[in-house]
């Protein structure tokens, strides 16, 4: 694309001359190296002349840009690329250049269509285009490849810094320019100039790294070089008003910003202002070039590692403020995620960090815009899943999600986290909870076997955060959720993708875009294949060895003696090989026939739980207002009961069955490797909570009187004998004051929250990690979510299990008792919502996903008669009596 726009008079009468020929057979030889330096320079000429002109309004050099008489408008760059090197060979004419001057193009000319859309990268010389330059044609054909990487608008090969031009003649972008020619361009009611400019800018990288970029007012002294059209260059560049790129010190930060960010706001409000108008198609058009230009240069060039402000790219395009358009989103948006995905993991690192200071509104408008891509693609594209081709094959879908990777962990990084001490010291407290898992395998064991543990996401390790680490990012964590996704991706598919192929694009490396209840489907994958592992590594030893086969984790225990018996059948079990722990759990009660399809284990957790959660057990202590258990840091039980709640909710996360616990949100966090941190006390003993912020809150001189205490606590015993606890060293004799108060806020909060309970918790921990320690739980789920595994819902929405139940036996959803019993159902209380859940279901937990998981299915068990339902818990099946009215159902 022409970029010589200016309408200044011109004066002075064309002057040409043949090319020197600095080549001739009859010069003295200087070399392979002063040739093709010399062979570059002319080139260039030529080319400029043939993309430029020479400035002279009246020049009759058919091959010069300025003449009326130009021969080669119509084309692209790379066709006049290459006639430059026609040109060469046949020494054409070579106007002498007047930098002062510009060609002359008419308002009215529209570009053509191969240049509205710029110049796209060039490709390799053919070996026929490299016979036109001198010498052999084997050693000269990094010459003109190194020229036509210069002179293309897609390539970055070039220093931003050498390439500014003055105002007259420029092919970047800054506020000031961009709202001067809208002016210019309303003004003569003609957007040419406006839309030529945005075509050579932005599809060009070079062009737009010298854009919008931070600038200092001064001048900068210039040192001629002896080439006449550097000499040149550089007296455009002096006299640009001032404009001097400020590149006097190196980037101190890796996201230290070189774009005036708020000055490109500013330039895209002022754009956004017209209306009716080609500009934004002809931004588009631009973006869908630079897309690939980028692209090539990230995944060939590694230009990150050569230029670091390339990364001012993806800044610019991301700060458009139409991407959430349709015609963006069709056109240019996915192309340019496409580009953004090749980035290398340091560059992802290095742009979180960057957006990461744009504040909360800004990365929530983005990470909109991406949600709307992701979404038109999957509508657009409905009718082709499944059948072989599925979303993870989507490159628009895929690419969009990489982005909104980077967002989310920019979110992350951006908002208030844990401390590094905090986290150093959570890591050291993981380490010691695994070592005590492999001294405990290994006291039993002469084998015992090295955890798998599920790798962290890489992006999160380069940028040294985690989910966990932030309780409010700067995005909440379920806006990065996208529903319609989660309703078409096939997520066994997607399980098999990360599994056997690395290759592949797999939404469980991107867990943030996924629901609790996709999530869990994707664990329960992991967990099924790890059951199937035991069972042919069980079946392997007795082909092999004789051993007999324990394809299960089998429990056999006695009603009266149901703690003693699982306590010590599960202690075994870890002691002499914990990977029978993920075997699938089948329970066995003494005396009793029945097998266990589900429904047996359900009525295990659900004794173990109510017997172990008793207060009169001594375990846990139970707050009135809360109605939370907590751990009772004076209990008499050994570390074993504590381990065995840790493995009963280990077990049930790994066998998909709910219990009925009531922890407090922070024991998952601290399930999870975190600590107990302030925001938790509410939750444990809101009433200290309270007291402690008024503490934090008084301000006045007698802070002392109306806060007498010292740095010693009090506490009971679980038979009420007073205990005391020095916060630190001789704190009975040091009052809180103005100065420590803060200390001793935090200083309490650890005591009840990690110190107070760390030999009890430290066990609980351990046995939860006996059976998930292999398990991708930690990489997939947040604490909260963690909490919805173990414990279920609370939503009881009967319309959503009307419309997922099933029925078999007679019956169908136009069944006339079907209809009378939902009638009657939606007529419950909640109360008896609950225990309807509890007698069909075994538990009165709804599954993660609410009631529409439940799966339901009503039978007909025979014609109408006074006898009342039954049901089968292990399916979910539920019997009725084909009753004939409302009445009869209801009795």
């Amino acid at each position: 694309m022409n970029s010589n726009e200016d309408n200044e008079e011109q004066s002075g009468n064309p002057t040409a001359s043949k090319a020197p020929s600095s080549l001739s057979s009859n010069r003295p030889a200087t070399g392979d190296g002063m040739k093709r330096a010399l062979a570059k320079q002319l080139i260039e000429k030529y080319y400029y002349q043939l993309t430029d002109g020479c400035g002279n309004e009246g020049c009759e050099n058919r091959c010069c840009a300025s003449s009326s008489k130009f021969t080669f408008r119509e084309r692209s760059r790379n066709e006049l690329a290459v006639q430059a090197v026609e040109m060469f060979k046949g020494k054409a004419t070579l106007c002498e250049l007047q930098p002062s001057k510009v060609a002359k193009m008419p308002e009215d000319c529209e570009p053509s269509p191969s240049s509205s859309r710029g110049m796209a990268p060039l490709p390799e010389v053919t070996s026929a285009t490299a016979l036109l330059l001198p010498g052999p044609s084997a050693s000269m054909n990094s010459l003109p490849l190194t020229m036509f990487r210069k002179l293309s608008p897609g390539s970055s090969s070039s220093t931003p810094e050498k390439e500014a031009l003055s105002p007259v003649e420029t092919k970047f972008f800054t506020e000031e320019i961009l709202v001067q020619l809208i002016a210019e361009c309303k003004e003569k009611n003609s957007w040419s100039k406006l839309v030529r400019l945005i075509g050579s800018t932005y599809n060009n990288t070079d062009s737009l790294l010298l854009s919008f970029r931070k600038t200092k007012e001064t001048s900068v002294p210039k040192e001629r070089d002896v080439d006449k059209d550097t000499d040149d260059k550089e007296d455009s560049l002096a006299g640009q008003e001032k404009m001097v790129i400020d590149e006097s010190k190196e980037d101190t930060e890796e996201d230290e910003l070189s774009i005036d960010i708020p000055s490109l706001r500013r330039a895209y409000a002022a754009l956004m202002e017209i209306q009716d108008t080609p500009v934004k198609g002809a931004l588009i058009n631009a973006l869908m070039s630079l897309a690939r230009s980028v692209e090539m240069d990230l995944k060939h060039h590694k230009v990150m590692d050569r230029n670091p402000h390339y990364i001012n790219i993806f800044i610019i395009v991301m700060e458009i403020p139409f991407m959430s358009s349709a015609e963006f989103i069709e056109g240019a948006f996915p192309q340019f995620c496409k580009a953004m995905g090749q980035l290398s993991l340091h560059g992802q690192a290095r742009l979180a960090k960057v957006w990461s200071k744009f504040g909360a509104d800004r990365l929530h408008e983005m990470a909109q815009a991406l949600h709307q891509l992701i979404t038109m693609r999957i509508v657009q594209s409905e009718a082709r899943w499944g059948g072989g081709y599925y979303i993870n094959d989507d490159d628009g879908i895929t690419s969009a999600t990489k982005v909104m990777k980077i967002l989310f962990y920019a979110s992350i990084y951006g908002s208030d986290r844990d401390s590094q001490d905090s986290v150093e010291e959570e890591k050291s407290q993981n380490e010691k909870t695994l070592q005590d898992m492999f001294q405990l395998q290994g006291a039993f064991s002469n084998e015992p076997k090295e955890s798998r543990q599920p790798k962290e996401d890489s992006l999160g390790q380069e940028l040294g955060v985690s989910p966990l680490d932030s309780r409010l990012p700067l995005i909440a964590y379920e806006d990065f959720v996208n529903e319609i996704l989660n309703e078409y991706v096939d997520l066994e598919i997607d399980y098999k993708y990360k599994l056997e192929n690395e290759s592949k694009f797999s939404f469980m490396n991107h867990c943030f875009i996924l629901t609790t209840a996709s999530k869990q489907k994707c664990m329960n994958f992991d967990n099924r294949v790890r059951m199937y592992n035991e069972r042919r590594t069980s079946i392997q030893q007795t082909v092999l060895f004789g051993i007999p086969p324990t394809p299960f984790l089998r429990l056999r225990v006695r009603r009266d003696h149901l703690i003693d018996d699982a306590l010590v059948a599960l202690e075994m079990t870890a002691m002499d090989n914990p990977q029978d722990l993920k075997k699938q759990l089948i329970v066995e009660f003494e005396g009793e026939q029945g097998l266990d399809e589900g429904g047996v284990s359900k009525e295990f957790f659900q004794l173990v739980i109510e017997e172990l959660f008793n207060p009169d057990f001594g375990m846990f202590t139970y707050n009135e207002d809360t109605h939370f258990f907590w751990f009772n840091p004076t209990s008499f039980e050994n570390d074993g009961q504590f381990t065995l709640i840790g493995i009963m909710l280990g077990l049930a996360i790994y066998n998909n069955t709910i219990v009925d616990v009531h922890f407090p949100p922070v024991v998952y966090r601290k399930l999870m490797g975190k600590k107990g941190m302030w925001a938790d006390l509410k939750d444990i003993d809101p009433t200290m909570a309270s007291s402690l912020k008024q503490m934090l809150e008084y301000q006045k001189e007698d802070f002392e009187d109306v806060f007498p205490q010292s740095f010693r606590i009090d506490y009971k015993d679980v038979f009420g004998s007073a205990l005391t606890h020095d916060l630190k060293e001789n704190g009975a004799n040091i009052m809180v004051c103005q100065e420590n108060k803060q200390e001793f806020a935090d200083l309490y909060t650890d005591f009840i929250l990690n110190k107070g309970i760390e030999k009890q918790f430290h066990a609980f921990k351990r046995g939860f990690h006996m059976v998930t320690n292999e398990s991708p739980l930690r990489i997939l789920f947040l604490p909260e979510e963690i909490e919805l595994l173990i414990c279920g819902s609370k939503q009881f929405d009967f319309h959503e299990l009307e419309e997922a139940t099933d029925y078999d036996g007679g019956f169908t959803v136009d069944s006339t008792t079907i209809k009378h019993f939902w009638e009657v159902v939606h007529s419950f209380s909640d109360e008896q919502k609950r225990k309807l859940v509890q007698f069909t279901t075994g538990t009165d937990r709804v599954p993660v996903g609410g009631l529409s998981k439940l799966k339901l299915i009503i039978a007909r068990n025979g014609p109408d008669s006074d006898r009342l339902p039954t049901a089968h818990t292990c399916f979910n099946v539920l019997l009725l009596l084909d009753y004939s009215s409302v009445s009869s159902v209801c009795s």
